[in-house]
């Protein structure tokens, strides 16, 4: 094969944006809006119970409890930590054909501000942990039902509640026109400044108030959450029960794989980090759906007492892998990585990937923190990340057009935005599909949720123990 033919055959095979445009038009014709409207349970469906009583095999035996507890509060808790048994539900559903790269987990909680490094707060999308390619649809559609269920818990309508998942998906629709009119550099820039985005609401009550919590928290970001304690000599993290607390027998687990992750940077980066030395670590629990995995904090300090904070998670393989295929990615923490920096406009330049050894002595793997896969980032401002769900709760209608907004955004990143765009069409189609949706998966929320809690309530859900290994546990490499 000549090089000239070789050259041409390796060039990405790329079309106009009428073009693009016009295919997303046709295929309507195979899946119309309309049917983005159907949900039904498949005839082989899982209980929810048995799903979210697996996933509990690999986590924490400590911590399972408080997964468990924590979903338990509403449906929309519940939704939050059954990102596995919707991804099953989500692949029985019609989708157009379009992919792009999935957050996998998408719900209005999972959206949040958090400062660049320019000190500049932004509004995005920060829960990367079941990030994979997968149809557009299936984000759109978790977003809406967690809207409905979300209004339901604040006391609105059904009509009002389902207005919030129409608006979500109506913005999602607009800003992806938008966007199709833009070049793909221009697309890559777009961003969302949270203050300006703020300086839009319509509801001038819940514009003050994040005004207000914004400055607020911007400012408290600076004190490193007060989770510092001791002189400049000898620094430790501040235990917070039952939420950021030592496990004995576990930290070394951390500290290794924290020094894997430095020894694997890039050189610019290690230079930086190079200045800094560990000084302690401690456990996190966090989220809802993660609630369960390895997660801890690693404080990291300089001999003049300054300091950098990072969190290190475990990342499993996506629940939406079975459905949408696996990752290209070996390391479940480069995927999770990957999946960030794709979506986001405005990355944490710390994001890294690493690992712990797996135990070769042991007949499968445990829960000790051995043979298990990691994503390092640095730690998040969970105040500054939540005022977007403060304001939630007076602002909802706000909220959704925004998440809309950024959902749009980030999918049009990975994907083909000109295709969606053409197959959203202009009017209300779309929404009024995706509202229809929601409605019937929020019930069938409704239902799961009762039977969970019934379920914790004769004791069907209980933790693993250290003697009774999961077999579906990942070795690390």
């Amino acid at each position: 094969m000549s090089e000239t033919t070789t050259q041409k055959d390796n060039q990405p095979s790329l079309k106009k944006r009428t073009d693009s445009h016009n295919k997303g038009t046709h295929l309507r014709k195979r899946t119309p809006r309309s049917a983005q409207a159907e949900w039904r349970p498949h005839e082989d469906r899982r209980s929810a119970v048995e799903i979210l009583a697996e996933q509990g095999q690999n986590r924490i035996a400590e911590l399972v409890p408080v997964r468990y507890e924590r979903m338990r509060v509403s449906p929309f808790t519940f939704l939050r930590g059954a990102a596995a048994v919707m991804a099953a539900d989500l692949a029985n559903t019609p989708f157009s054909g379009p992919r792009v790269q999935s957050c996998g987990d998408c719900h209005l909680a999972n959206f949040g501000s958090y400062a660049s490094p320019e000190g500049v707060p932004v509004f995005d999308i920060n829960d990367f942990d079941e990030t994979l390619e997968a149809p557009f649809e299936w984000d759109v559609k978790r977003l809406g039902a967690s809207f409905i269920l979300a209004g339901d818990e604040n006391g609105l309508s059904p009509k009002a509640s389902r207005a919030l998942s129409e608006s979500m998906a109506l913005s999602y629709a607009q800003h992806m026109a938008y966007l199709a009119n833009k070049s793909p550099l221009e697309v890559w820039a777009d961003r969302v400044d949270f203050r300006d985005a703020i300086a839009h609401f319509e509801d001038k009550k819940v514009r003050a108030r994040a005004e207000k919590l914004l400055s607020q928290r911007l400012t408290a970001a600076k004190g490193h959450f007060g989770l510092i304690l001791g002189a400049e000599t000898a620094p430790k993290l501040k235990e917070k029960p039952p939420l950021v607390m030592h496990i004995p027998g576990r930290e070394d687990i951390i500290r290794k794989a924290f020094d894997r992750y430095l020894k694997s940077q890039p050189p610019e980066r290690a230079i930086l980090l190079r200045r800094y030395a560990l000084k302690d670590v401690m456990f996190k629990v966090v989220g809802v759906g993660s609630v369960g995995t390895f997660c801890a904090i690693g404080l990291f300090a300089t001999p003049d007492g300054e300091y950098l904070l990072l969190q290190i998670k475990e990342a499993q393989t996506s629940v939406m892998a079975p459905f949408a295929g696996a990752s290209p990615f070996k390391n479940q923490g480069e995927r999770v990585v990957t999946g960030q920096r794709m979506m986001q406009a405005v990355s944490d330049v710390f994001l890294g990937w690493t690992h712990t050894k797996a135990d070769p002595t042991a007949e499968a793997p445990d829960l000790s923190g051995s043979g298990r896969q990691f994503y390092v980032r640095r730690l998040k401002d969970g105040r500054l990340a939540d005022i977007g769900a403060d304001v939630a709760q007076e602002g909802l209608a706000d909220y959704a057009k925004l998440c809309g907004r950024t959902l749009a955004r980030a999918h049009a990143r990975s994907g083909d935005v000109s295709q969606i765009s053409g197959y959203l069409g202009k009017g209300k189609a779309f929404a009024d599909a995706i509202a229809s949706f929601s409605d019937a998966y929020a019930a069938q929320t409704r239902t799961d949720w009762e039977l969970f809690t019934a379920a914790l309530d004769r004791g069907a859900l209980t933790p693993p123990t250290e003697d009774e290994p999961s077999a579906n546990n990942q070795q690390g490499n």
